[in-house]
């Protein structure tokens, strides 16, 4: 019976192309680029996300307590309190939102959380300006346990696409032995299939190293474990920030317009941190060109928390249209130097103390790959003063487990 099945397959294969048939040695040993959708040249980028993305998103502060009016409210923050005007664009609803699959295998809302379904909801979103987002797993369940996509993909996309999605999350629990690559590339050819707009962000958690694969299949690919709201270490699955920024930073070559290093969302403003914390962290996803999606109460925030997350100074680095990511260019204990490339000729450039105590940190031009002799303007972008011209390097005084962040212009 075997036999005779292999015999069919390779007929079969032959039919398809008489102008290049195919070998019993092709069919046993296939070309392995020929099993990569990422090598497949027809495929093409969706063309979203030319900037690093920009929004909210409620699992950092939510978890799976999370319900209309809870988005409801978020979206009325968001449009209201400067969050949208600054460029916080996508409300994302993260797991927990879904129900049970119908007769026919489309994927429902949680009606007791969502009783005026989602479709509702994303009108009342899009109502306001800002754009709607969802959370989906490559598994048979989500991380919550609700439903994934395995084997619904194009269900899904279709669902979501009725629904005015514009944004979808896609994580990676029980997955078993999938192949990420393959389990992502099917579901972003679903939702190019949707006729709809929708950028992908890819949750594998960088296992599979998807910035070597991923461009043209997602606009965001995370590359570490899930972020906690602590300065550094690792506590359980999850990691304190400068240990994440550590893990991506070395990934900067593979960022770019369309497909970014990703993470994992803010948590400025849920109570871990200092503000001072805060606002490295918020300048290190900045310089990291990373997207920017708050995961904190946004309804309930104070005002030193607004003032970091509408530093409009400091998100204009992220959003920088050359879509370089920075990276760190010099390190000596404690004290380091980080540097990006903007699009107007200058640099944004960071001096970053993780030491308990004050540091004086020096950056001298030949780390940017400057010559001494250039004048630069520069303005520091947390006290928002222009601090005159200068060349040949730049010096000063850093707070325990802060920064001090400048933007050089020619």
């Amino acid at each position: 019976m075997l036999k005779k099945s292999f015999f069919h397959l390779l007929a079969a294969l032959l039919l398809l192309d008489a102008a290049a048939p195919v070998s019993a040695q092709e069919v046993l040993d296939p070309d392995p680029n020929t099993l990569a959708p990422s090598k497949d040249p027809r495929r093409t980028a969706n063309g979203l996300a030319q900037t690093p993305p920009m929004g909210w998103n409620s699992w950092n502060r939510f978890a799976c307590k999370v319900d209309e009016a809870t988005i409801r409210a978020t979206a009325d923050a968001i449009a209201s309190n400067g969050m949208q005007a600054a460029g916080y664009r996508y409300i994302v609803i993260d797991d927990c939102w879904h129900g049970t699959r119908d007769a026919n295998g489309f994927i429902t809302e949680d009606r007791a959380r969502f009783p005026g379904g989602l479709k509702a909801l994303s009108d009342y979103v899009h109502a306001k300006g800002l754009k709607f987002g969802i959370y989906s797993d490559a598994g048979t369940k989500t991380c919550g346990g609700r439903p994934g996509s395995q084997g619904h993909e194009y269900q899904d996309a279709l669902q979501y696409a009725r629904w005015g999605v514009d944004y979808l999350k896609y994580d990676w629990c029980s997955t078993g032995v999938r192949n990420a690559e393959e389990a992502y590339a099917l579901m972003s050819d679903a939702l190019r299939a949707s006729g709809r707009a929708i950028l992908f962000s890819m949750c594998e958690w960088g296992n599979s190293k998807p910035w070597l694969w991923a461009s043209k299949i997602g606009n965001m690919w995370r590359t570490t474990g899930d972020i906690t709201d602590k300065w550094t270490g690792h506590h359980g699955y999850s990691w304190g920030v400068t240990s994440i920024a550590d893990m991506n930073e070395p990934l900067w070559p593979y960022a770019g317009p369309g497909h970014w290093n990703d993470p994992d969302m803010l948590e400025v403003g849920n109570g871990g941190m200092t503000d001072t914390e805060y606002r490295s962290h918020f300048s290190l996803w900045a310089m990291m060109a990373a997207p920017l999606i708050a995961g904190n109460d946004v309804v309930a925030m104070d005002a030193a928390t607004r003032a970091i997350l509408l530093n409009t100074d400091v998100i204009a680095v992220d959003q920088d249209a050359l879509g370089i990511q920075g990276h760190r260019v010099w390190k000596d204990g404690d004290r380091e130097v980080w540097s990006k490339p903007l699009s107007d000729g200058g640099r944004a450039l960071l001096l970053f103390n993780r030491g308990d105590a004050p540091a004086t940190i020096t950056a001298d031009w030949a780390m940017l790959g400057l010559p001494r002799s250039v004048r630069l303007q520069v303005r520091d972008l947390w006290t928002h003063r222009e601090l005159g011209r200068r060349s040949g390097r730049y010096q000063a005084a850093v707070p325990p487990h802060g920064v001090v962040m400048l933007r050089l212009k020619p």
